[in-house]
């Protein structure tokens, strides 16, 4: 594959993460710099393996996931989307944002790679080197999440009340497009 090509995608595959990222600094889910960098992590480190399982299970698999690779995604993201505007109207919630543990970023990171995976199949019709690829796609991924988070972050501190509603909108967005994409 030309070198441009995979930077392009990893670029495209990244841009869920980028979204999701935003809304996390958004809603101010990503305080502290340790839990920005996990973010970022963990978005890179899916979105590299999410190809490379692919890559490798090609074979195996006896059906196309390019139709449910999108609905899942869209249930995920749709359901950690509307948690995150009902945590903003709980009223017993201390800070008023949803805490961003490892289990949510978990969540996130598999909701956000599943286009990954999906190319992953591609890559091995086209005998893509899945080792480089894997590795590039998940450093710019880290990257480019890293930079969303901290860029939500400023946004939130701007928007002060409503930011958990906020990044709960761009989440149900995220979900629809993933939803659309796949009936299209």
């Amino acid at each position: 594959m030309n070198p441009f090509i995979l930077f392009l995608t990893a670029i495209a595959l990244s841009m869920d993460a980028f979204a999701v990222s935003v809304s996390c600094g958004v809603g101010n889910n990503a305080r502290d710099i340790g839990t920005k960098f996990k973010l970022a992590a963990t978005f890179g480190i899916f979105q590299g393996l999410m190809p490379m399982a692919a890559y490798f299970l090609a074979g195996l698999i006896p059906f196309d996931l390019d139709g449910f690779a999108g609905i899942i995604a869209f249930l995920i993201l749709m359901g950690v989307g509307l948690h995150m505007i009902k945590e903003a109207f709980d009223k017993n919630e201390k800070c008023g944002y949803g805490k961003l543990t490892f289990g949510r970023i978990l969540i996130l990171a598999v909701a956000t790679s599943i286009d990954a995976f999906a190319t992953g199949v591609g890559f091995a019709l086209l005998d893509v080197n899945i080792w480089m690829a894997a590795l590039e796609i998940s450093l710019i991924t880290f990257a480019v999440s890293l930079a969303g988070v901290f860029f939500g972050c400023k946004l939130g501190s701007l928007m002060k009340k409503g930011s958990e509603i906020a990044g709960g909108m761009i989440l149900i967005v995220i979900s629809l497009k993933f939803l659309i994409e796949s009936i299209i």
